[in-house]
């Protein structure tokens, strides 16, 4: 295998592992920012060795071992007790054959989770919880992070520097909080796997337009949450959202990756138990006789599309209350631009039209392909062609993601005829 293969390779492994093994570490070192530095240690020795020595039959194990015994190496320098040599050393061991989800014994028994609610800890600031979480967990780069916020991307590396800091001053333990103090951080946690999700299900930049495993373990974490924290409505309105766009996996792409849109999509494809699996989540929230947040919303529109056996029979109404209420609670240029969408599939595109048209100076959005993307759309229903052929172009020159990118440009190039 070619040098460069061999470290793309090296790239797509360290995007599934990386998360496992900071997580991992974090327990062992208890500090996040030596952590990450310890296994990008490993991950530079992957570098250095793999190309020679091609890449091993379990990578992740190779990893976590490489990681692990340069942990040991900096606990020694700092002259820890022999007993915890001979438990690290002992942990070692047990990696030649690792099972990276057996569970701990404690109710959760997940680094991931205990990893999520240190880097959410109230010591930093929410957008500095949320960064710092995305870069050890999602393994988001900086600039994705920058694109899910809509700020620039040495704003995200300065807030991810700084949060790394504190928590180390802090000292801040790597564990799940008390009972009481869980709410306090849930919030944080739900938004960090809402965005982890979100980057699965329309990657921000490369050559695929969704990445299915990270959506996995988005979900896979909503799913423990949900058992720790049942009597919390929005935890049930995360997963019944993330269940719901889960099924339409198969449907989202074609046999070449080339991405198909929800109005395109073949609804037979979809998969009708993470369907039920999601309208049974939001029951459950229901149950709990709460007001609706920002995610049971969001999981409600999703319901309508899932319960319409064909997209002409989507209740296009409904889902444009749901968007007003939505930007009632959680005001931002996104909702408003998703909310344009409703309302032109309701009313008309001239409707539409007219709240894109007032995003058009939002600062926030000046870079957001997705506006010009709407706006060519709701001007090609106009029949304004040559001004829907200008959007898409621009559309285009924004959008990182490879294949959205081609997207655009087709139909550009459609709307040119």
């Amino acid at each position: 295998m070619k040098e460069s293969a061999v470290h793309r390779t090296i790239d797509g492994i360290w995007r599934i592992e990386s998360a496992k093994i900071i997580a991992g570490l974090a327990r062992m070192v208890r500090d996040v920012g030596l952590a990450e530095d310890l296994a990008q240690d490993a991950l530079i020795i992957a570098l250095e060795r793999w190309p020679e020595t091609g890449v091993p039959d379990n990578p992740g194990a190779w990893l976590m071992t490489t990681a692990k015994r340069r942990a040991i190496d900096h606990l020694r320098r700092i002259k820890l007790r022999d007993r915890k040599y001979e438990e690290l050393g002992w942990e070692i061991d047990r990696q030649h054959e690792p099972e990276w989800d057996e569970a701990l014994d404690d109710p959760v028994g997940d680094d991931l989770l205990r990893l999520i609610f240190t880097t959410c800890h109230p010591v930093l600031s929410a957008e500095a919880r949320v960064a710092l979480t995305l870069r050890l967990l999602g393994g988001l780069t900086t600039e994705e992070i920058a694109s899910a916020f809509l700020v620039p991307e040495p704003t995200v590396a300065q807030r991810i520097v700084r949060a790394k800091r504190t928590l180390a001053a802090a000292r801040v333990p790597f564990e799940l909080p008390p009972k009481n103090e869980l709410s306090a951080r849930l919030s944080s946690v739900l938004e960090v796997i809402y965005l982890m999700f979100n980057e699965g299900y329309a990657a921000s930049s490369g050559g695929s337009w969704i990445r299915p495993m990270l959506c996995d373990e988005a979900l896979r974490l909503g799913r423990i949450l949900a058992e720790i924290a049942p009597d919390e409505p929005e935890v049930h309105g995360l997963m019944a959202l993330m269940e719901i766009q889960s099924s339409r996996f198969r449907a989202r792409v074609s046999p070449s990756g080339e991405p198909i849109l929800l109005m395109d999509q073949n609804r037979a494809l979809w998969d009708h138990l993470l369907i039920r699996r999601g309208l049974t989540a939001i029951e459950r929230a229901e149950r709990l006789g709460r007001a609706f947040g920002p995610y049971l919303i969001q999981a409600s529109i999703a319901a309508y599309h899932a319960r319409a056996r064909t997209a002409s029979e989507t209740d296009w109404i409904r889902i444009s209350a749901l968007y007003d209420a939505l930007s009632q609670i959680a005001p931002s240029p996104v909702v408003e631009l998703n909310r344009a969408v409703a309302l032109s599939m309701a009313f008309g595109p001239e409707v539409g039209l007219e709240v894109v048209d007032a995003l058009m100076q939002e600062p926030s959005l000046k870079n957001y392909h997705l506006l010009p993307s709407v706006r060519g759309d709701f001007l090609l229903k106009l029949g304004r062609k040559q001004e829907a052929c200008s959007e898409f172009k621009r559309a285009a020159t924004l959008a990182r993601n490879e294949k959205e990118r081609e997207l655009l440009l087709r139909r550009a190039s459609e709307s040119n005829v």
